[in-house]
This record gives C-alpha cells, structure tokens and sequence, in this order.
C-alpha cells in the first residue's frame, strides 16, 4: 500500500513539474482542467483549516464522499459536516501539507502528508495522546460545470486509526 501512495505521489511531483506544453484534456478546456485542479486544491486545503462550509462551497447537490470504500457513503451534508467535526475535536491539530494537485479531464488528485494526535473521544473511541502521520491521496470527480461529484480516498482510514492507538473491531 506505501509503494503504491508513494508512486503516485512520486508521479504527482513529476507531472506538476513537467514544463512541456502540456496536452488538451478529452473532455474539457486547458483552462476547465487547470479550474478544476485549484478547485479540489481548495476543497483540500479547506479541510486542513478545519473550514467544512468552505470543502463543501463547489460540490453538488448530489454530492457523494465513499472516503475510503471501508464505510457507507456519505451523500448527506448534515452527516458529513458532524463526522468531520467530531473528527477535528478529536484531534485538534490535523493538518495537511506539501499538497500536490494533478488533473486531467474531470478527475483530480490531490497528494499529501495529513498529521495529528488523538486529544478527545472519537466515537466510542478513548483519546490515545498518539499521533499519526500518513501520506495521503483524495480523488475528485467533476461535472461539466466544475462542481465536484465525488470524492475518495486511497489511505486506509484503518491505518490512520491504528498509528492512534485504537483497536477497530473486525467487520462482521
């Protein structure tokens, strides 16, 4: 799995700093796909200052997060917002940084190196005072509109938890 996440971001560092003209997207402008590249950047670095209002601004109305695939889908705003601020309470310092942004057509990926430590409850979870380090890659999907569809994610959610200290049950 790091083998993986580190060759794409090792190919994410690459494609940004290619200084070539680079090629017309199959489905949209040179400037559709450089807009939607900053608007998943922004989405991106919305989360890292803990601003939910400001990651969600250019999504749909039928907006799906699958996060990980480990979990149901969220589609519901409500939902989403409160599992993100239960998430930011419990660790109080997560942050992301060195984010790389790559795009083509409607797909955006954007790469980085999300932290922080277990401080409260998360769940039926007890606070660990551990903390983690992970590298990450979050995929974003656009409409012709340049709202965002969708989002995923390539880091397990298992490992975050598990460099927290926290035991998560086996699915049944």
């Amino acid at each position: 799995m790091r083998i993986l996440i580190a060759s794409i971001a090792i190919a994410a560092v690459s494609l940004t700093s290619c200084k070539s003209n680079p090629r017309p997207s199959a489905t949209g402008s040179d400037s559709t796909v450089k807009k939607n590249k900053q608007t998943a950047l922004n989405a991106v670095i919305a989360v890292s200052k803990r601003d939910i209002d400001g990651m969600l601004k250019d999504c749909t109305d039928g907006y799906t997060d699958f996060g990980d695939g480990s979990a149901t889908p969220l589609t519901n705003r409500d939902s989403l917002k409160a599992a993100f601020k239960e998430f930011f309470m419990a660790c109080p310092d997560f942050t992301g940084k060195n984010l790389v942004a790559v795009a083509d057509s409607s797909i955006v990926i954007v790469t980085g190196e999300w932290s922080g430590t277990f401080k409260r409850a998360y769940g039926p979870f007890k606070p660990s005072d551990k903390s983690f380090k992970i590298p990450e890659a979050d995929i974003y999907t656009f409409d012709d509109n340049g709202k965002i569809i969708s989002h995923r994610s390539i880091q397990s959610e298992a490992t975050t938890m598990y460099q927290l200290g926290v035991l998560v049950p086996a699915k049944q």
